[in-house]
């Protein structure tokens, strides 16, 4: 598969928010320029980039991924409320201009991995059962019961791009340097790695509750 057509793309950054394919995303546009830009989506495919934007570097995100409005309600003063889902990544070629908003050549990207189908399933199962201990355990410490959503993916890519938009903390480079991967099963060995690391915590965390609770 690889990176596939290309397409010139409206693009939006965003600080240090990464979207994933197939994540809701609600959004406030203000700006002048994201609202002629919004105008300018639904009046052709209501498709554009999201892409990180760091605030450190002041630079965006090379990968981005394209996102579909699926609702908009514009207000009087000319302010929008959309609701947008991820669709296709995409990796950004060149930018074609800046004003009055910024529109990029992109090309599409795709998995490719070399693993078997047997394979990736097994490391999903891996990685689910990880999360879930995560969740579980998470909500003893607590003090609350938690649970998985009961719609969570169960095709390795979907559930690899649903655990890289739902990581917690401020982990936005990690989103985008998992947003970035081509393999599914590179993706979800590091989101593994993530997920087991913090299990062992929790569960160290869990035994010295249970050893010394409070009063």
């Amino acid at each position: 598969m690889g990176e596939l057509a290309v397409r010139e793309l409206p693009l939006f950054p965003l600080p240090d928010l990464v979207l994933f394919p197939q994540e809701v995303l609600p959004l406030h546009i203000f700006e002048p320029r994201y609202r002629m830009m919004l105008r300018t989506v639904l009046a052709e495919d209501r498709r554009f980039g999201v892409v990180r934007w760091d605030p450190e570097s002041q630079r965006m995100a090379s990968v981005g991924c394209c996102a579909e409005v699926i609702h908009c309600q514009t207000e009087e003063n000319d302010r929008s409320n959309i609701v947008t889902m991820g669709q296709q990544r995409f990796r950004v070629l060149e930018i074609l201009r800046e004003t009055p908003f910024r529109v990029g050549l992109v090309s599409w990207i795709e998995d490719d991995s070399a693993e078997t189908h047997d394979c990736l399933d097994e490391l999903a199962r891996d990685v689910s059962q990880a999360l879930q201990d995560v969740v579980e355990l998470t909500g003893k410490l607590i003090g609350k019961p938690a649970a998985l959503p009961s719609d969570l993916p169960d095709l390795p890519r979907e559930l690899s791009f649903w655990i890289g938009s739902h990581l917690a903390g401020p982990v936005a480079e990690q989103q985008q340097a998992l947003l970035e991967i081509t393999d599914t099963a590179e993706r979800l060995r590091q989101e593994y790695a993530l997920l087991d690391h913090t299990r062992r915590q929790l569960a160290a965390r869990t035994v010295l509750k249970d050893t010394f609770p409070t009063s």
